[in-house]
């Protein structure tokens, strides 16, 4: 969910060090103009470049996606920290939440004896005919819409042991589900899945709503999103076929710090912290991440307004100063403020197959 909290206290220092030929000639692929929405205040990203790490760029390439191949993939930002990615007439769906129903978190009155519900009519018109659905962790503004979506389609879920539990309990058959704990790089075909161990974001007393891990069926069906526990978060990281991007998803504003090292992705789609509560939380993710080339922030919507309109920006989210501070540690990232009205290709620009 998003009051999440984790901090944002300064840029990384840099090392000093320029940029050989290589690094400055593939970073330059991945500038341009921003996407629509961005803030006034944090307009196109800054094309300079950042010191490097003393790799060179065949190094810092690896792990990366190719580059040019912009039109083999198109997202889709689905609002909070969901994401449909098509690669050709294959679709891949993350934390796909779309019916947005109130619980009284934007109006003081927060209740989480809130019934579940699920609008099918909303639900299948974003999402089209996924093979794969991938689950973060298990709170409802990341779940409550996989039941649904799993059991009209019988694309494959990829989750926690929670996350198993809570759909087989909700009417999701147990074949469709693949249990994962962090680690696996699994190849669908040629889409390549590498899950992550993550962590949930916290707010200022470093908690957060319906902790808690599922080792067997719940008691009784979920009907309320004080059923849904986190039950352990994932990240991934899905690479769009050989030529296509790779993208790295959050569900939510905290990271494990060395599982993510290493991964070096195309585009980071990072969830937007409410506060302080993780330590230097921008400077060490990107630092871990590799300074990918495209940040893309997520999760600092108001996610109980219908996706018909545009985003509506949750004012727990200090969206402006993320961006800011994104620009400040990673000069040479491109930083992409989604619209869920907008498709875009594999460089985060718009105009991606539809």
């Amino acid at each position: 969910m998003t009051q999440e909290t984790h901090a944002m206290n300064g840029p990384a220092e840099p090392s000093g060090r320029r940029p050989d030929r290589r690094t400055v000639l593939r970073r330059a692929a991945v500038l341009g103009a921003a996407a629509p929405l961005i803030p006034a205040a944090a307009a196109d990203a800054t094309a300079g470049e950042t010191a490097t790490t003393g790799k060179s760029g065949e190094a810092r390439a690896r792990g990366r996606g190719r580059g040019p191949a912009a039109g083999a993939a198109a997202f889709r930002w689905l609002g909070t920290a969901g994401w449909r990615i098509d690669v050709g007439d294959r679709t891949v769906l993350f934390d796909p939440y779309l019916t947005r129903f109130e619980t009284g978190l934007y109006q003081g009155a927060f209740d989480p004896r809130t019934p579940l519900r699920t609008r099918p009519d909303i639900v299948d018109a974003h999402v089209g005919r996924p093979e794969l659905v991938l689950v973060s962790h298990s709170h409802w503004d990341h779940l409550a819409d996989v039941p649904h979506i799993a059991k009209t389609t019988g694309a494959r879920v990829v989750g926690t042991e929670t996350t198993y539990h809570l759909l087989v309990a909700l009417g999701v058959d147990a074949g469709q589900i693949s249990v994962v704990k962090g680690g696996e790089v699994l190849d669908f075909g040629g889409i390549v899945v590498e899950v992550v161990p993550s962590l949930h974001s916290r707010n200022k007393k470093c908690a957060y709503f319906a902790p808690g891990t599922l080792n067997a069926p719940p008691a009784t069906v979920p009907s309320t999103i004080s059923d849904l526990p986190e039950g352990d978060t994932l990240a991934f990281q899905v690479r769009a076929g050989d030529d296509g991007p790779s993208a790295f998803l959050m569900g939510a504003s905290d990271f494990d710090e060395r599982a993510v090292r290493g991964l070096r992705p195309d585009l980071a789609m990072v969830a937007v912290p409410a506060g302080t509560a993780t330590h230097r939380y921008v400077p060490r993710l990107l630092g871990a991440l590799d300074t990918p080339g495209v940040v893309v922030p997520v999760h600092w919507d108001n996610f109980e307004v219908p996706l018909s309109g545009p985003p509506v920006r949750d004012p727990a989210m200090d969206l402006d100063a993320f961006v800011a501070q994104v620009r400040q540690v990673s000069p040479a990232a491109r930083v992409v403020v989604p619209d869920h009205r907008t498709v875009y290709d594999g460089t985060m620009r718009p105009g991606g197959p539809r």
